[in-house]
């Protein structure tokens, strides 16, 4: 499953437009927030995929029938540029545990990358629905890997993928990798640079978050 957000007019695609804008972009803060609300807004969304089961809730005057998440989701992410995502995905799903992983574009001589991965941190993620953030979806090569991965070490019952903004070529390589994950994606741009930076897109996610990083 595919849910594209701009594909439906809501406020949602304010926050999308604000991230893109070149001129908002240097207010760092703001671009963070942005982040964040589209993680509150797709925890929402992913939040009617998920099981519930029926309570009864004592009020002051009497006895209500409540729908309530039988499970909890663990909400994932891949540093650095995820965390603002996942902290809108923490803000809804406020009792939710979470996983951290390391992994980024590593240059080589000849100009080209490989996807490297160091570190994961995790609960026991085994019979979880993991959520696994990254704000750009370029070519997909990094979710691919992460999520790969976390399926080796754990027996996940259900995956989703949560991006801002993704290219064509990014989703087709998460759908061909991944066919049982869901895809939750603010937008979806058809180009790529040379050095696979999704175009239109918005530029480095990470940096805007947070201030250019070293390159290697």
């Amino acid at each position: 499953m595919i849910f594209d957000l701009s594909k439906t007019n809501s406020i949602a695609n304010t926050f999308i437009a604000e991230m893109r804008d070149e001129n908002i972009q240097l207010d760092s803060m703001r671009f963070r927030k942005n982040l964040e609300r589209l993680g509150e807004f797709f925890a929402f969304e992913i939040s009617k995929t998920l099981s519930y089961q029926e309570i009864d809730t004592i009020t002051p005057l009497g006895i209500a029938k409540s729908s309530i998440l039988a499970d909890q989701p663990v909400l994932a992410t891949i540093l650095r540029a995820g965390l603002p995502m996942q902290q809108g995905l923490l803000n809804i799903f406020d009792k939710a545990d979470c996983a951290f992983i390391t992994a980024y574009r590593k240059t080589k001589k000849s100009g080209d990358f490989i996807i490297q991965m160091e570190h994961i941190s995790a609960p026991d993620l085994a019979n979880k629905t993991v959520i696994l953030v990254d704000p750009m979806l370029a070519t997909g090569a990094s979710i691919v890997l992460c999520a790969k991965e976390l399926i080796n070490l754990y027996k996940i019952k259900k995956l989703h993928i949560v991006a801002a903004i993704a290219s064509t070529e990014g989703v087709k390589h998460v759908r061909a990798n991944l066919p049982k994950a869901d895809l939750w994606l603010g937008a979806i741009d058809e180009e790529m640079t040379t050095k696979s930076y999704i175009v239109p897109g918005l530029g480095d996610a990470g940096d805007l978050a947070f201030g250019a990083k070293l390159k290697d």
